[in-house]
């Protein structure tokens, strides 16, 4: 009995570690950062076909929060168990 649970406790840590969330700067200007921040998503399976509008581009970022003076670019992608992959790209700017 011992062994099951120490088995299921590794196999839960490992689906756990599996999960993860990462946020990269991508870009940085002279402009001021401002208040106002945009966010473009896009939900993929597997990392390569689309479940959603795949559009995390910088521009529909920027779009959607009215920046016009974009100050910094991150990228965020979530993964699960890498079959549900979701990247968002944050814009701040004015």
């Amino acid at each position: 009995m011992k062994k099951v649970i120490v088995s299921l406790a590794a196999v839960a840590m490992a689906v756990a570690a599996m999960s993860c969330t990462t946020i990269s700067p991508r870009m940085v200007t002279s402009n001021t950062v401002g208040s106002k921040t945009g966010q473009a998503s896009g939900m993929l399976l597997f990392g390569v076909l689309p479940l959603t509008s795949a559009d995390w581009s910088l521009s529909t970022a920027c779009r959607s929060a009215g920046i016009t003076k974009v100050a910094t670019v991150d990228t965020k992608v979530n993964s699960i168990l890498g079959i549900i992959v979701t990247n968002t790209t944050i814009v701040t700017g004015e």
